[in-house]
């Protein structure tokens, strides 16, 4: 088994939705890691606060340079993740078209290196 990471890309200028649409996301995103348990596949999942709340630890000139924000501005940041296992990656992008459809958001499937 290969463990997976799949991260949830969440538009930096979303408006968040209204709290009945947001409560049907979260049953969906709660359904989707019930069947990554009985599968066997969930490990770990969870969701971030924004990246305002950052804080970047930067090596400069052997000491180091903290700084609050996100490390990058962009259109879209991480917003959560959900670590999975899976036998291949065709498995791995079956989840991570089911958390895109209870997210209704991007998600990135990533594999980890060099497991054993």
């Amino acid at each position: 088994m290969t463990h997976y990471l799949l991260s949830v890309v969440q538009p930096a200028d979303a408006t968040p939705p209204a709290a009945d649409v947001l409560a049907a996301i979260m049953r969906g995103v709660e359904a989707f890691n019930d069947e990554l348990r009985a599968a066997g596949a969930f490990v770990f999942a969870g969701g971030l606060h924004g990246p305002e709340t950052a804080t970047v630890f930067r090596p400069r000139g052997g000491d180091v340079l903290v700084t609050d924000g996100p490390y990058a501005q962009g259109e879209e940041y991480l917003g959560g993740l959900c670590l999975i296992r899976a036998a291949d990656r065709d498995e791995a992008l079956a989840w991570g078209r089911k958390a895109a459809l209870a997210t209704t958001l991007p998600i990135e499937v990533r594999p980890f290196v060099d497991q054993h």
